[in-house]
């Protein structure tokens, strides 16, 4: 069991700390700490690359006759990659703040979720859909809208 230390804050608030007795997991939580960094520039390519895919999927659907006009699906296909760029970005705050605090917040990490499954419900096409699958995405996103809401309404530590 963790005992609070006299400032207040638990043994284990930054487990991947360089500052543990032990050589071995202290090389250990450098090496972790690089793997998230990778993670984030990783993740910062997929961004340039999401967005050079918005670009895309607007010059096709642009370009095509009725050429500077939008039909339905170029709509939702545009939207859609709109939505992955700005999940992608939520996910690279996630790293980088991880990378920053050494915790993982739980509300962003909620709201990121809530994010990519909004952007599923907006780009569905509900006439090839099962009405199973409709109560599972609903379930979810009430689960997930319950959790944030609960997570969000906790007093700040």
């Amino acid at each position: 069991m963790n005992m609070p230390e006299e400032n207040g804050s638990s043994l284990h608030d930054d487990h991947l700390s360089e500052k543990h007795d032990d050589p071995l997991i202290r090389g250990l939580h450098r090496v972790i700490r690089q793997a998230i960094r990778l993670l984030a520039v990783l993740m910062t390519m997929v961004i340039l690359w999401c967005v050079a895919d918005v670009v895309l999927e607007l010059y096709k659907g642009l370009s095509s006759p009725p050429v500077l006009l939008l039909d339905l699906n170029d709509i939702f296909v545009v939207f859609a990659a709109f939505l992955a760029v700005l999940i992608a970005i939520e996910i690279l705050v996630n790293i980088t703040l991880y990378l920053r605090d050494d915790v993982i917040h739980v509300q962003l990490v909620v709201a990121t979720a809530l994010m990519a499954i909004a952007r599923k419900v907006i780009v569905l096409d509900l006439s090839t859909l099962q009405a199973e699958y409709l109560y599972g995405m609903a379930a979810i996103l009430l689960a997930l809208g319950v959790t944030y809401w609960l997570v969000s309404s906790q007093p700040k530590k």
